[in-house]
């Protein structure tokens, strides 16, 4: 390659070079240091020491680099981060899954600056984020790259952007559906919110357990319009429908004893007046997320007020009874 091909090549990445040396090794991407592609000596110079002065290092990504074994052919395109990393990867690999030939990118253009390997093609989404992509695109998993919360939501957004469908690229047989459940737990709303932008229902199913907890009321309209009108009405028909459910459970009272010298159906009225102020304090206070803790700890003690053995075992065997059913109740949407 002569001179006027390696400023080319330098020139699309001014931000990669800092005090002669950067290497990548973010949590999108590790980094990896390319050596042997100097910048070509002057011609009027005669001195080495000229030519250590001009080296620069190139971040490239460690997955997807020019000898990577990602196929039996090598790489004919490099895609150069916002942030300076290139990831070599195969055209029609990319073309394949694309339905918008990579937002119109591919095939290169004559203008793209072209290298050795093929087409440099810039694109606006950081490091962290087009690896995640590329790793999708692959059906590789990135986990061991721990990416953050607001990568993996870029990532989803991108594939769209790109033309490469949520949908069929984030099922459950998938890296990065795995991955992505696994974070759930640290924000579900976001989650569940880009699982209803694109209609991602197995996604969303099991995303939607995780936030029994969440107050509707909490929710931003920006969410609210991510998610779409579908996936909000689902959310709160969970909430609304255990709610409902937890009243309903709470009505029965616990079943009455034959009476007794000790007791008769005049004491026994004790016990279902104390189960109907229990149940409606429990009732007020009803959440979608109550726990059977919380449940049996109210209504266990109103034995303490009880004298009778057979009440006592009566209301022992209603919270029982109440906990099993509150267990399954519907827990997703």
């Amino acid at each position: 390659m002569d001179s006027l091909d390696w400023m080319d090549v330098l020139q699309i990445a001014p931000d990669t070079v800092e005090d002669e040396e950067k290497e990548f090794d973010g949590p999108g991407a590790e980094g990896t240091a390319v050596n042997g592609l100097p910048t070509p000596p002057p011609s009027d110079s005669g001195s080495p020491e000229d030519d250590t002065a001009n080296d620069v290092t190139l971040s490239v990504s460690t997955a997807f680099h020019p000898e990577s074994n990602l196929s039996a052919s090598r790489p004919d395109v490099a895609l150069l981060s916002s942030d300076g990393i290139f990831f070599y990867v195969h055209s029609y690999h990319v073309l394949a899954a694309s339905s918008n030939n990579f937002a119109s990118l591919l095939p290169a253009s004559p203008g793209h600056i072209f290298n050795d390997h093929g087409p440099i093609i810039p694109v606006p989404e950081s490091g962290d984020v087009l690896n995640v992509v590329a790793h999708t695109v692959y059906n590789m998993s990135c986990s061991h790259y721990t990416p953050s919360i607001d990568t993996l939501i870029a990532s989803v957004h991108a594939l769209h952007k790109y033309g490469m469908h949520p949908k069929s690229l984030i099922t459950p047989s998938t890296p990065l559906f795995t991955l992505i459940l696994a974070q759930a737990p640290l924000a579900p709303i976001h989650f569940y919110a880009l699982a209803g932008a694109y209609d991602l229902k197995d996604l969303a199913v099991p995303v939607s357990s995780h936030l029994l907890g969440y107050r509707l009321s909490s929710l931003t309209d920006e969410l609210a319009v991510l998610m779409g009108p579908i996936y909000l009405k689902r959310l709160f028909f969970l909430h609304l429908g255990r709610m409902d459910a937890l009243r309903r459970l709470l009505l029965s009272p616990p079943h009455p004893h034959p009476p007794s010298a000790e007791c008769n159906f005049t004491e026994q009225k004790r016990l279902t007046r104390a189960w109907a102020l229990a149940s409606a304090y429990l009732a007020w206070d009803a959440r979608p997320d109550m726990s059977t803790s919380i449940m049996e700890s109210a209504l266990h003690s109103l034995c303490d007020c009880l004298r009778c053995t057979e009440c006592k075992k009566s209301l022992n065997d209603r919270v029982h009874e109440l906990v099993v059913q509150w267990s399954i109740v519907k827990r997703t949407v």
